[in-house]
């Protein structure tokens, strides 16, 4: 059967999890538990979407060893372009939960057809999907325009796309109308210039730099926000969403979970309930915390938090669409 959601990885990682009681600089230490597995934030979306029972496929560039482990595993089709591929460490404290995270540069793209062939990979499956997410940073070598022209394109057939990345690449997808954008906090101030007072008044912070970006076309912004939740920015209105506490765990992954819950809400309808949506992500973002590795969640856990989600309405960011 053809893939629903499409999630496009250009620059993957292998993920290593170091689990000690307490993490000491300069000091030799054991370390109680020791896990890796294939990772990158499109992968992380794919597997969270499979958990929540969403056909999806993953794709993008990687090497040899790493497209066979992702094709065991999961639905996957990764063209082998990379050298090598990155690593990411998260060391976690069993005493009080903290976290460390080391992340590798990711390898030069070395293959001179290589983002060709990602080109018709995705045009030709634009027919099949509902749904496409393009995450995660880039290789050396690629243009950040990249991301964007794959946007226009899935668009231009009618497939809803979110664009989850940043820096220069974030800066083309902006400018792409229709496109969804999933930035944290930081990258939203970077992207637009407007940065806004200590939360808790951070909420109109992130309308008004949405603002000039749904002007232009985008169809929304939903800005996460940490353990203070996200934001929805829409041309038919904003919205924030928030547990009365924040779930306590490893935040890695946390964001992927969240883009997960929102593509499958796009995929789902021509014009998603905005405010179910985003309670969706923020459930399922909470869910993936509790999970000591990324792109998993507590299906029971994200249950029971889906009705303790407060979501409230904000000032509108552009004039509002006609009910």
């Amino acid at each position: 059967m053809a893939p629903v959601i499409l999630t496009v990885t250009m620059n993957p990682a292998y993920d290593l999890t170091y689990r000690l009681d307490h993490f000491a600089r300069g000091r030799v230490q054991r370390v109680t538990e020791v896990e890796q597995r294939i990772g990158g934030k499109g992968i992380n979306v794919a597997r969270i979407l499979g958990q929540l029972g969403i056909e999806a496929l993953a794709t993008g560039f990687s090497d040899e060893t790493f497209a066979s482990a992702a094709a065991q595993e999961l639905p996957a089709d990764f063209i082998p372009a990379l050298p090598r591929v990155r690593r990411t460490v998260v060391i976690t404290e069993s005493a009080d939960g903290t976290t460390t995270g080391l992340w590798e540069p990711g390898a030069r793209l070395n293959h001179p057809h290589a983002v060709d062939r990602l080109r018709l990979r995705i045009t030709g499956l634009l027919p099949t999907l509902r749904g496409l997410v393009i995450s995660g940073s880039l290789p050396e070598g690629v243009d950040p325009s990249l991301p964007a022209e794959l946007a226009r394109t899935a668009l231009a057939a009618g497939v809803p796309t979110i664009c989850d990345v940043d820096g220069p690449a974030l800066i083309a997808a902006a400018a792409i109308p229709g496109v969804v954008l999933m930035p944290n906090e930081d990258e939203l101030a970077h992207l637009t210039g407007v940065r806004g007072p200590a939360r808790p008044a951070a909420a109109d912070a992130v309308i008004a730099a949405a603002r000039s970006l749904l002007a232009a076309g985008v169809r929304a912004v939903i800005a996460t926000r940490g353990a203070a939740g996200m934001v929805a920015c829409t041309r038919a209105g904003s919205w924030s969403a928030a547990l009365p506490k924040p779930v306590s765990g490893n935040p890695t992954g946390a964001g992927d979970a969240a883009t997960a819950a929102i593509v499958a809400a796009l995929a789902g309808t021509t014009e998603p309930d905005w405010p179910a949506a985003l309670t969706e992500a923020v459930a399922t973002s909470a869910a993936a915390v509790a999970v000591p590795v990324a792109g998993e969640v507590d299906l029971a856990l994200r249950r029971r938090l889906l009705s303790q989600i407060i979501v409230t309405r904000l000032r509108t960011t552009v004039q509002e669409s006609p009910a």
